[in-house]
């Protein structure tokens, strides 16, 4: 018999948010490989759910997914992250691969995930976006990521650790400017934390004495340019895509004075030419 290798996603934080199919097939499938069993035994005890684990995790060795296919051959095999959705943005797409590669079913079970959640309630375009998780640890290759996205028009979406944050938003504010973003704080949980600004603004507010904790979802404006950053635009095009960014950036709450700043920066205009602008558009 072919077994199913079954994708569930898991509570990010309040535990109310896993789905009834994910109890059930936690229940039912023979084994849940898990990237930390202690902490995957804490949410099946919780459920009462009494399925053996295993560890399945970016430090496993090959031997373990052989173990994983083998177990597949036999039966079913759920995989769980620590939270969210399994093989985004950790090591379980390399099962997934190998599964898919050894004629296997992955069949996901749809819950809570950390982008998704952060953009819906971002207040900034959520038709289009790119994930770029978890950026490099180092300065100079996180930059260098950065610089591959910086033209982009759709939205962005990174996670980041408490103790990288600052570094992270200074290097945001360097190489994409001083653009609107909202930073999500230990999302679904008790102490749950919206900050939405300008990336100097966010910085500013985690830059105080106690460090930032918790986990964290950026959520950063694309592009006001967008892949045609580099073509030349008429000063009527160019006006009227300000005026669009500006009802943009004053719908989602910015003051006019922050407003004018961020599309003199975005625009390469004066911000005397850009403060004119924003009274035009107010006064509309």
């Amino acid at each position: 018999m072919m077994g199913t290798l079954y994708l569930v996603a898991t509570p990010i934080g309040n535990l109310e948010d896993i789905t009834l199919r994910a109890l059930r097939v936690l229940r039912e499938t023979p084994l849940i490989a898990a990237e930390d069993t202690r902490h995957t035994r804490k949410l099946l005890s919780h459920f009462t759910i009494a399925t053996p684990t295993i560890s399945y995790h970016e430090h496993s060795p090959t031997a373990r997914r052989d173990f994983l296919l083998a177990a597949l051959a036999q039966g079913d095999v759920a995989l769980v992250s620590d939270a969210g959705t399994p093989a985004l943005s950790d090591p379980g797409q390399d099962l997934v691969r190998a599964a898919l590669a050894a004629g296997y079913a992955v069949v996901p079970i749809p819950g809570a995930t950390a982008a998704v959640s952060a953009i819906v309630a971002s207040g900034l375009p959520t038709d289009t976006f790119t994930f770029l998780g978890f950026l490099p640890r180092r300065p100079a290759e996180r930059r260098t990521a950065l610089e591959a996205a910086r033209s982009l028009p759709h939205t962005l979406i990174l996670y980041e650790a408490p103790h990288r944050l600052l570094a992270c938003l200074d290097d945001l504010r360097t190489v994409l400017g001083d653009r609107q973003m909202a930073a999500a704080r230990e999302l679904t949980k008790l102490h749950e934390e919206w900050v939405r600004g300008t990336i100097s603004t966010v910085r500013t507010y985690f830059s105080g004495e106690v460090a930032p904790r918790g986990e964290f979802t950026l959520v950063v404006a694309g592009s006001a340019h967008g892949d045609r950053a580099e073509e030349p635009q008429s000063p009527a095009d160019r006006d009227e895509a300000a005026r669009a960014r500006l009802r943009e950036l004053l719908a989602g709450g910015l003051r006019t004075r922050d407003a004018a700043t961020q599309i003199a920066a975005e625009f390469d205009i004066p911000r005397r030419e850009a403060y004119a602008l924003v009274l035009k558009v107010t006064s509309e």
